[in-house]
């Protein structure tokens, strides 16, 4: 019988992992597959690994526990990495990623022949309006400037065939954006839409700084327009002090009076000044990124797990 993996980042979910569970078996009496099921506790600080502990009774269950934090980013590539399945899911354990879709997407990879059946949040409710904002105009701005598209609303919860996920583990790069890397890998994909659904217990782990500082990594990952703006800038800026200079010049020559007009000057010097000091953060963040790559550290380190390595 076929098996469908699912990968289950945790961080400091001890309240969510029970009710996970319960909610996964309960949908699989429905489902004629195999059932494995991957917890990757990314470095928690409660008591997150006894509670997936408590699970390993079931063959079914298997568990990656980091050193230390990594992020939700190294987690779905340590839990894509471990994973057996012919078809592997991302789901995360608060249940906001509905199970009840399972059914149906297992059913249209299998009937309808997609590679990818992923899930997109038609609302927003329950989330701060100004995070909903920033979120939709985040969607608009990087769809104008990468040739990748990214859906809004997409969540990393998607049904995938191993040979998709075989392809997503062969971009190994250390600044990883998986919405990203889903998209770019291409793949027949239809997308599932539902509305939003609070978490079931717990916290949300992602202040708006946190999105902020992820929203960043994505604009940078796929895509150099940003570079671009900041030469088209700096060309602007140029040419428009080659210009005030010939004013200036002429001014003088005809008026005379050359010690008028330091007000406008200081404002001046603060604008150009700002837009070096933008343009130079534009750079100097893609040669972050550069720096990270080049030293080419391990994604996550593995502190313990039953995995059993493939």
């Amino acid at each position: 019988m076929e098996k469908i993996s699912i990968v289950v980042p945790c961080y400091n979910e001890e309240e969510s992992i029970p009710l996970f569970y319960e909610a996964i078996i309960k949908e699989f009496k429905n489902i004629e597959a195999d059932l494995e099921i991957i917890f990757v506790d990314d470095g928690s600080k409660d008591n997150t690994l006894l509670e997936i502990k408590q699970l390993i009774k079931d063959k079914c269950v298997k568990y990656i526990s980091f050193s230390r934090n990594f992020g939700k980013e190294a987690a779905m590539w340590a839990g894509l990495n471990a994973a057996s399945g012919d078809y592997i899911t991302i789901m995360d354990v608060d249940l906001q990623d509905p199970p009840a879709l399972l059914k149906e997407m297992f059913r249209l990879i299998k009937e309808e022949k997609y590679d990818i059946v992923g899930t997109r949040r038609v609302t927003r409710k329950g989330e701060p309006p100004i995070r909903s904002f920033f979120a939709r105009c985040f969607y608009k701005l990087i769809n104008k400037m990468s040739k990748v598209e990214m859906v809004d609303g997409a969540r990393d919860y998607r049904l995938m065939t191993r040979q998709v996920v075989d392809s997503i583990l062969q971009l190994k790069e250390y600044n990883r954006y998986s919405k990203g890397l889903f998209s770019f890998v291409g793949f027949n994909t239809k997308w599932l839409e539902y509305e939003n659904v609070e978490r079931v217990a717990g916290e949300t782990k992602w202040s708006f700084w946190k999105l902020f500082l992820y929203a960043i990594e994505g604009i940078v990952s796929f895509t150099t327009i940003p570079l671009t703006i900041s030469a088209v800038i700096g060309i602007i800026f140029c040419l428009i002090s080659f210009i005030m200079i010939i004013v200036i010049i002429v001014k003088t020559m005809i008026y005379g009076d050359p010690t008028s007009g330091w007000p406008s000057m200081v404002c001046i010097i603060f604008a150009v000044s700002g837009i070096q000091l933008l343009c130079l953060g534009v750079l100097g963040e893609y040669m972050a990124k550069l720096y990270l790559e080049v030293k080419n550290r391990p994604v996550y380190i593995t502190k313990e797990t039953n995995v059993e390595t493939r």
